[in-house]
């Protein structure tokens, strides 16, 4: 019995776009208690559809034709009022990232309980009794503080799981899922899928689960759906479409995956690029009239050297203090105690007019491009500031950024456009070009792959791998995704609630880890096919 059927959907977009419509004649179902996964890359149309659902469409876009026939209602021909009543009652939304989709100025509690005034359901006693069984039920710790925290207090896993238990506050009979766990760290995007199992096992919702990770496809999906510029290309049950793929498409994302495969180090120098003895950062938060002050210690005595030429892989879950660490490094964050040897120059020691003058070092490549970009810069000022800044000539400089974003392949000429011009992945290597314009010695570089589509993620990985051999480049690489880390990483280096618990070269680690949480973090990664050395 179909819960939800799509037929000839197509959604227009605005006049100039790259094509006239975002979706195209889409036509598909979805059951009872079915989990159907939408995949492809952006700008497939697997977003736009879930969108067009819900009646949350951007302006400019349309549906242009089709059906949406959910119960007995085609949900893309009724008043805005009743798609207010339809949303969060008998279809629900997780979104990508809950930050941006919770108030932050309201309590986890208070946002649950909204839900329910909106619908005019329960009495305020009650939403506040049946918000704190949600947070229950989707397994947040210390429910009674939770419903009491703001989304900033809480890590990224527990906000989205803050989002889920909203979602299913009115118990929909669908559940929209888009992209919920690409930015969240495997244990926790383990927990995730297995709390959407668990709930589609009990309640017996059906869920549209939107994702470009075929890892998470071969966790949970009962059917999938591959999209390539608003089309479907192909379609099938989980088993057909990952293992016996027919479209040239289907099979080009299956391909760009990172393995399983841990691949042979490359020698590097022994000349140390960075050194870090004893560091120590702890955050204090709370010391309130009714909260007591909390201490969280987010680096504990942490050691570790990069070599001059080596990729270090940084991994662990979110508050496990890595991209503390990182940023402490490129002094983002002053640390408490210990030293961060650049070049033989502490880091740590200098003054802030000393740190101006040594920050080209260490440069730094953010997770989300576009929010580290000025959107109203040009391109060539943005690779130019930092070395005129340095005390580099002009034109020197402005020659230089030219080249990167040639050795980037962007090309020359695409330094007079502006960052909305871009795709997520050409303003991630606008984002690497930057860094480089320092000439640093060191690149941190920050989940800087984590929200790419997997075959644009192949594509940076093999620039990183280009530009490490071409400049000699020493690398920290942040990131919770241990199938990248696999792949370009020398060494892999495991934090734990600020303490470094495990280090070594990738073949040890990965195939023979030692400590019990490098063992639960290899185990919760999606898909399998840990354990081979490449050949």
């Amino acid at each position: 019995m179909s819960v939800l059927s799509i037929n000839g959907l197509s959604i227009s977009l605005p006049t100039g776009a790259d094509r006239e419509l975002a979706v195209k004649d889409c036509t598909y179902d979805i059951a009872k208690g079915e989990i159907l996964c939408v995949v492809g890359e952006s700008g497939s149309g697997k977003s736009m559809t879930a969108n067009a659902l819900m009646g949350l469409l951007p302006e400019g876009l349309a549906v242009a034709k089709g059906t949406a026939i959910f119960g007995s209602t085609d949900i893309l021909q009724i008043s805005e009022a009743e798609q207010r009543a339809l949303r969060g009652d008998r279809i629900a939304m997780i979104f990508q990232e809950p930050m941006t989709a919770l108030n932050p100025l309201m309590r986890i509690g208070d946002q649950i309980a909204e839900v329910f005034e909106a619908h005019k359901r329960h009495s305020p006693s009650e939403r506040k009794s049946r918000a704190l069984d949600l947070v229950r039920e989707v397994g947040l710790p210390d429910p009674e503080k939770i419903i009491r925290a703001f989304p900033f207090q809480l890590s990224g896993g527990q906000r989205q799981r803050a989002m889920i238990a909203m979602s299913l506050a009115l118990e929909p009979e669908l559940l929209i899922a888009d992209e919920p766990t690409t930015a969240l760290d495997v244990t926790t995007q383990a927990q995730i899928l297995k709390l959407i199992l668990d709930l589609r096992e009990r309640r017996g919702m059906a869920v549209m689960f939107i994702t470009h990770d075929f890892g998470v496809v071969a966790e949970i999906a009962d059917r999938v759906i591959v999209m390539r510029h608003g089309e479907i290309v192909e379609r099938g049950t989980a088993t057909e479409v990952l293992e016996a793929p027919q479209h040239d498409y289907t099979k080009r994302l299956l391909e760009a995956i990172p393995t399983g495969q841990v691949p042979q180090s490359v020698a590097v120098d022994s000349q140390p690029a960075l050194e870090i003895h004893h560091l120590e950062k702890t955050y204090l938060t709370g010391g309130g009239l009714f909260r007591p002050r909390r201490d969280v210690r987010a680096i504990a005595d942490v050691s570790l050297t990069i070599a001059k030429g080596e990729v270090l892989g940084l991994v662990g879950e979110s508050g496990s203090g890595k991209s503390t660490l990182g940023r402490a490094i490129v002094r983002l964050v002053t640390p408490d105690a210990g030293e961060i040897l650049v070049g033989g120059t502490d880091m740590a020691a200098l003054s802030e007019s000393e740190l101006r003058a040594a920050r080209h070092k260490v440069q730094m490549v953010f997770q989300d491009p576009y929010a580290s970009l000025n959107p109203r810069q040009r391109i060539l000022r943005a690779l130019t500031d930092g070395p005129i800044a340095k005390g580099v000539p002009r034109d020197k400089a402005r020659a230089r950024a030219r080249e990167l974003m040639d050795t980037v392949g962007l090309g020359a000429e695409a330094v007079d456009r502006f960052p909305h011009e871009f795709s997520g992945g050409q303003r991630q290597r606008i984002g690497i070009a930057r860094a480089l314009a320092m000439d640093p010695e060191l690149i941190i570089a920050d989940e800087a792959v984590s929200a790419l589509d997997v075959s644009i993620q192949a594509q940076v990985l093999d620039l990183l791998r280009d530009l490490r051999r071409k400049f000699e480049l020493s690398i920290l690489f942040i990131t919770h995704d241990l199938r990248v880390a696999a792949q370009l990483c020398d060494r892999i280096a495991v934090m734990q609630k600020g303490q470094l618990v495990e280090i070594g070269p990738v073949s040890e680690v990965f195939l023979n880890p030692q400590h019990a949480y490098t063992q639960k973090l290899l185990a919760a990664v999606p898909g399998g096919g840990w354990g081979k050395a490449a050949e």
